[in-house]
């Protein structure tokens, strides 16, 4: 199609839009100005270069943009593919175009080292621009959008890595903006050139189940039509097929064919306010029964790009379920267009967003905190695609306000997010008023209250749980900062034990160490253990550029896996190797029914089969072990911190507070908790996991609880009194009696 006849399009639009603010000579005289600058030029498509920059203000238009977006739309290429100064798109269309164009213009001048650090680079200042100003965003998405409908000219290769990064960056960031118009589009096109079997194999089925499925929705429309004039409900009506990455995705989820998927066809409902959608909803519910589960209230509980709707699905014709989204039509425009159905434009064409809705794109403003926590442009890209683009979780401080995270994120994720300060403090968390512990993933709806006191600092295990980058880098942050010491010893005590220790001797006494440490640029040995210490780098990736040491029996490192949460709980284990005098060289384990701890008595009980269990010298489940199976040991003068678990129950008045008093004191005395479960809301029973190092400790965090208003007392539990995550069970006292005969049986 000519371009003359697609800038007549774009204006026509205009025209229909009725909008004061889009002056149709100021868009013909930015046509006019790009059509001369880019006289000559083709696309690999042999049509003349205008076309791609007339296209882009077309689909601007569409999105209803400003006048200043769209002026920009047309001289987008013109400082990157010509001789043009931005002195001259000021002068000729004012700073706010050229702002909004030197937002999309790539880097030209500058050196890299490699194509992908470059693009890094690109999506880097892209995502910045675009929190200072979003219609930088709107821009560059369309500019994306004609450039994946053309993107056939394409060599095949480049075809794969555009369609690639269009789904991984530029698909989410239209979801995250709301605008599903685009989104959609944009994962179909991306399917069609990294999978093209699967997504013609989807475009023929939907094309051959075509007939059928539209005589079952129209039956089904008329229905619900006849139902809805019935009770004088005026309505817009229509069924439409599911774009084919959302039927991909559903497929490849559930691991089903497309003949098992029930809903690949929709019927969208649209009516004139809010009250009538409820309305609506209980008619078609009367009408056709609804499937259990699968109804979702979108209108009171938006999504995070401000999307709006009821869901549910309901049983249609031939027994077959079908999908029906009910919405207005403002909640329309927002689900189709996102946060461009709400921007308001001044003359002078400046953009200003309503205030109601800065909150639900304060996500935005994030990218100026992932900048300053990234240590380059990929490692900010990869922390926004996990940050911001990656399936979230929606939860809430016991304010009200609502905090989005990535899918599997903690209470710490959610400490970090509101602020770093908050993060370093956290001591514990309640979720939904329950005492919950630090590495329980969030899901949707949580009432997320986090506890913190000033005493307290941030833990190297949480590394171990967190997902969110921010929080990652801030943890690293601060232990690089603040432990240096501890750090080196740390990590250097890590690494001798992961590639053992004649090994780590020699690999020290060659200087393999001091020169792995410069080749990964750090500037001393030391340097390097520190990093390994708070989390910059891992075993893992220092083994392998470690050099093999002469000696014969030097072990393959270089296929060392990488250090999981399970290798660093086994070396917790055996750091208590030498912590009871007499078992040195013994397998041994802490009786489970008393879980003895240091500083108290204790007594070794030889077992059948799992070596000596250690049990408290006042164990009930001593009375009737043989003499001759028991043997004398004790503690040694010092233990591993902070590795053995007290279990206690407090017994309290029940009142608002309590639990986070609890959790307060306990920080207090700088220790964490391992688990909880409370019951009986009218006489509260706590009963609390603490992890510590000996009975002296113990003895004062009961005593520190046992100060708390409305707490009557604290004792320590033995195992048949614990019941850790999961409520009390009434038990016959035939089961009870079994139960005891078994726990004899294994000692």
């Amino acid at each position: 199609m000519s371009y003359l006849v697609i800038f007549e399009e774009v204006k026509e639009l205009l025209k229909k839009q009725n909008r004061p603010d889009a002056d149709i000579a100021d868009i013909e005289r930015a046509f006019e100005f790009a059509r001369k600058l880019h006289q000559g030029q083709y696309r690999i498509s042999e049509e003349p270069y205008i076309v791609h920059p007339v296209e882009v203000a077309k689909i601007l238009v569409e999105l209803k943009a400003d006048k200043n977006s769209i002026i920009a739309a047309f001289l987008h290429d013109i400082l990157e593919d010509t001789d043009t100064k931005p002195e001259e798109i000021e002068q000729n269309f004012g700073y706010d175009v050229l702002k909004l164009v030197q937002g999309v213009t790539k880097l030209g001048k500058y050196q890299f080292k490699s194509k992908e650090e470059r693009q890094a680079e690109n999506f880097r200042r892209m995502f910045i621009a675009m929190a200072q100003d979003i219609r930088i965003i709107f821009l560059k998405l369309a500019d994306r959008l004609h450039n994946m409908r053309t993107l056939g000219y394409m060599a095949a290769n480049k075809q794969k890595r555009i369609a690639q990064e269009t789904l991984d960056i530029f698909a989410p960031l239209a979801n995250r903006l709301g605008i599903g118009k685009i989104k959609a589009e944009l994962e179909d096109l991306s399917l069609r050139y990294i999978n093209p079997e699967k997504y013609y194999e989807i475009a023929k089925l939907v094309a051959q189940t075509k007939n059928d499925r539209d005589a079952a929705i129209s039956l089904l429309i008329d229905n619900i039509r006849a139902s809805l004039d019935e009770n004088n409900i005026k309505a817009k009506i229509n069924g439409r097929a599911k774009h084919y990455y959302s039927i991909y995705k559903k497929m490849e989820r559930l691991n089903v064919s497309f003949d098992q998927l029930y809903d690949v066809s929709a019927i969208r409902v649209i009516v004139d306010d809010e009250k009538t959608c409820y309305e609506v909803l209980g008619i078609i519910h009367s009408k056709f029964k609804p499937i259990p589960g699968r109804f979702k209230d979108y209108i009171a509980m938006p999504k995070g790009n401000m999307y709006r709707s009821l869901h549910t699905s309901v049983i249609g014709s031939k027994n077959k379920p079908v999908e029906i989204q009910i919405r207005t039509k403002e909640m329309h425009e927002v689900a189709e267009y996102g946060v461009a159905a709400h921007w308001r434009y001044k003359e002078s064409g400046s953009v200003k967003s309503d205030n109601k809705y800065d909150v639900q794109f304060s996500w935005m403003r994030k990218m100026m905190e992932i900048d300053k926590d990234s240590s380059n442009a990929k490692d900010f890209v990869e922390s926004v695609k996990l940050d911001l683009f990656s399936d979230q979780v929606f939860a809430f401080t016991p304010a009200g306000d609502v905090i989005d995270l990535p899918a599997n994120s903690t209470p710490v994720d959610f400490a970090y997010r509101i602020h770093t300060e908050v993060g370093h403090r956290t001591v514990g968390a309640l979720i939904n008023g329950r005492i919950a512990q630090l590495d329980t993933k969030l899901k949707n709806g949580d009432i997320v209250e986090i506890l913190t006191s000033k005493q307290f600092m941030p833990k190297i295990d949480w590394l171990n749980f967190v997902v969110t980058k921010s929080a990652i880098s801030k943890i690293r942050l601060w232990f690089k900062k603040y432990n240096r010491e501890e750090n080196i010893e740390i990590g250097r005590a890590n690494l001798e034990i992961y590639i053992t220790k004649p090994v780590f001797d020699e690999l020290l006494k060659s200087g393999e160490i001091e020169r792995t440490a410069h080749e990964m640029n750090y500037k001393t040995q030391d340097d390097l253990f520190a990093a390994i210490g708070y989390g910059e780098t891992t075993l893992h990736k220092v083994a392998n550029k470690i050099k093999k040491p002469s000696s014969a029996l030097q072990p393959e490192i270089t296929s060392i896996p990488e250090r999981t949460q399970q290798d660093s709980q086994k070396r917790k284990k055996d750091s208590k190797k030498y912590d009871i005098v007499g078992l040195e060289d013994m397998l041994w384990s802490l009786a489970k029914c008393c879980t003895p701890i240091p500083g108290e008595p204790i007594v070794g009980v030889i077992t059948r089969s799992k070596g000596v269990s250690v049990h408290r010298l006042d164990c009930k489940c001593l009375y009737d072990v043989e003499p001759e199976r028991m043997m004398d040991i004790k503690w040694a003068d010092t233990v591993s911190k902070g590795t053995y678990v007290a279990h206690i129950r407090i017994e309290t008045q029940d009142r608002p507070g309590l639990l986070k008093d609890v959790l307060l004191k306990i920080a207090d005395t700088n220790l964490s908790y391992a688990n909880s479960y409370s019951k009986n809301k009218k006489f509260g029973i706590i009963d609390l996991g603490i992890e510590l190092d000996n009975i002296e400790t113990l003895k004062k965090v009961i005593a520190n609880i046992q100060s708390i208003p409305d707490v009557y007392s604290v004792r320590r539990l033995q195992q048949k009194e614990q019941n850790f995550g999961q409520k009390p069970k009434k038990h016959s006292h035939k089961h009870k009696q079994n139960h005891q005969d078994k726990k004899h049986e294994s000692i």
